[in-house]
């Protein structure tokens, strides 16, 4: 669902109460488990803006990414497309990385993890924006708010796996889930030659359960071999 407010998600500096420690809940634990897991080994994340969904992908025993939850978002902001500007209510659709340096356990949306918007490709567009982010609460300019019951659980996932040797993950942002269906559906939007691009990386990482390398050509994203 989208927001109505106008510029990034700011956050506080603030000492709280330890949240950013917490653990990973031992339900989740158990399905990691289950699924031939550990909470140190990698991760991926994937964002659907139409279904509102954030989905957390870990690297399972067989040495693929395997899906591991679907969390409902709260709430986005803007309407299906790129985040071009700064103050224009978008939420951004891309690839992007996140780093330790990246998670804020103090943020004023209860924890929150910054998409590190805008990336290269988006930079050399002129695209601008800051504190694009993941979190908590229910309210949005330009973020994508997921609860903090959610962002407690994903943050302290891809925490542990910056802990086990991850040096990064990567987020896949999408306007919704690239199917045929889908895509038929918007296919006279002015993102759609955009959209196409992306569809390549979700292709990629669908085929091959591995993130793609995303590179950056001619102003369009380019794939290679996996990470």
């Amino acid at each position: 669902m989208a927001g109505l407010v106008v510029s990034g998600c700011v956050t506080s500096t603030l000492e709280l109460d330890g949240r950013g420690d917490v653990p990973i809940p031992q339900k989740t634990v158990a399905k990691m488990r289950e699924m031939g897991m550990r909470p140190a080994d990698p991760v991926l994340v994937r964002i659907f803006k139409q279904e509102s969904e954030l989905e957390v992908w870990k690297r399972d025993s067989s040495g693929k990414y395997a899906l591991m939850k679907t969390y409902p978002m709260c709430r986005w902001s803007g309407v299906l497309g790129p985040k071009k500007f700064e103050g224009d209510r978008q939420a951004p659709e891309g690839f992007y990385t996140v780093n330790s340096g990246r998670l804020n356990p103090r943020s004023q949306y209860y924890l929150s993890f910054d998409l590190g918007y805008p990336n290269r490709l988006e930079r050399a567009k002129g695209y601008t924006g800051s504190a694009l982010m993941v979190h908590g609460a229910c309210s949005s300019s330009g973020c994508f708010a997921i609860s903090d019951e959610y962002v407690a659980e994903v943050y302290a996932v891809v925490r542990e796996a910056l802990k086990g040797g991850q040096q990064d993950f990567q987020v896949q942002s999408y306007p919704f889930r690239m199917t045929p269906q889908n895509l038929a559906a918007h296919n006279n939007n002015p993102n759609f030659d955009f959209w196409m691009d992306l569809k390549a990386g979700y292709d990629r990482f669908e085929v091959l359960r591995q993130p793609p390398r995303i590179q950056f050509c001619e102003g369009r994203y380019r794939f290679g071999e996996p990470v």
